[in-house]
């Protein structure tokens, strides 16, 4: 048995050659516009992850911010309260030491005065005087003074 090889056709050659090149180029083209395509999506994609991880992160760096406020907000507020409490503690001493003070000067209290001022009404009262005796201001030594 003898085979005889297969007949070579170079016309039919070049057109197989043609119709393959010709469907690679039409590979490569679809190819690109599918890139082209899913690369806008991609980049749609992109924009809209960003604005999302944007959204989150102003919300997150939102909330961090309230807390921080209202967390300083109390750590003002202890110290406000500390402070006041250690002025009222000092006005108390300034207050104590100068009254003492103002003792070992002989200087009468306000509640020595008071009662001092009481027993002079009582005794008025005594005495049948209904008011006082005005003092003389300034103001009428000086009207006085012009009619002279």
């Amino acid at each position: 048995m003898t085979t005889k090889p297969p007949h070579f056709d170079p016309a039919a050659f070049t057109d197989t050659m043609k119709e393959s090149a010709q469907q690679i180029w039409l590979a490569g083209l679809g190819a690109f516009s599918k890139a082209q395509q899913e690369g806008g999506k991609a980049f749609e994609t992109l924009v809209k992850n960003g604005m999302d991880l944007q959204k989150k992160t102003q919300e997150t760096a939102e909330t961090k911010l309230h807390e921080a406020t209202q967390k300083m907000t109390g750590i003002a507020q202890e110290l406000n309260q500390k402070a006041t409490g250690q002025w009222d503690k000092l006005e108390t001493i300034f207050e104590d030491r100068v009254a003492k003070a103002l003792y070992r000067m002989g200087v009468p209290s306000a509640e020595q005065l008071q009662s001092l001022l009481d027993r002079i009404e009582s005794l008025e009262k005594q005495l049948g005087t209904k008011e006082a005796p005005k003092r003389k201001t300034s103001t009428t030594q000086k009207s006085k003074g012009d009619t002279a």
